[in-house]
């Protein structure tokens, strides 16, 4: 199973690489961590940012397989606990599909994007940098695929 991280944004500090390929290097070889990193739009103060999400959100969505199961990263998407996430993890395994999540710029996401979406998630009611949100994400996957396997990282 493949778990795709479609993110608009530059390429993160060492530090924020380093956690986030220790985690994608803690799951088990059939789970694929991967970045899709894709460029922010050039920013401009008298840009037009409806337009600027929308670019941004077609280079996002044509990195997604027609079958894959959408996830978009949204403030006003549902929140999952680490035990939910474990059960939706075990559903979609079950079922073989991939999964695209979706991370958009400083805009957020298009309104192509958010109804291409199946799922939309809010990782918390802060704003996280992207740096953060894919060390989380990371985190919250070998999280959620260890809480399957009973293994004893999370406490909870």
């Amino acid at each position: 199973m493949d778990i795709k991280i479609h993110s608009i944004g530059r390429r993160p500090p060492a530090w924020a690489r380093q956690a986030f390929d220790d985690y994608q290097g803690r799951l088990p070889r059939h789970i694929h961590l991967v970045l899709k990193e894709v460029a922010p739009r050039p920013r401009s103060a008298d840009g037009d940012r409806r337009r600027g999400r929308e670019e941004e959100g077609a280079r996002l969505l044509a990195g997604v397989a027609r079958d894959d199961v959408v996830i978009a990263l949204d403030e006003n998407g549902g929140q999952l606990t680490s035990r939910a996430l474990a059960g939706r993890l075990q559903a979609w395994l079950d079922d073989g599909r991939s999964l695209s999540l979706l991370v958009g710029g400083p805009d957020g996401l298009s309104r192509t994007c958010l109804q291409r979406a199946h799922i939309r998630w809010s990782l918390s009611r802060l704003t996280l940098p992207h740096m953060m949100t894919r060390v989380v994400l990371a985190e919250q996957f070998y999280r959620a695929w260890t809480i399957t396997q009973n293994h004893p990282y999370h406490r909870g």
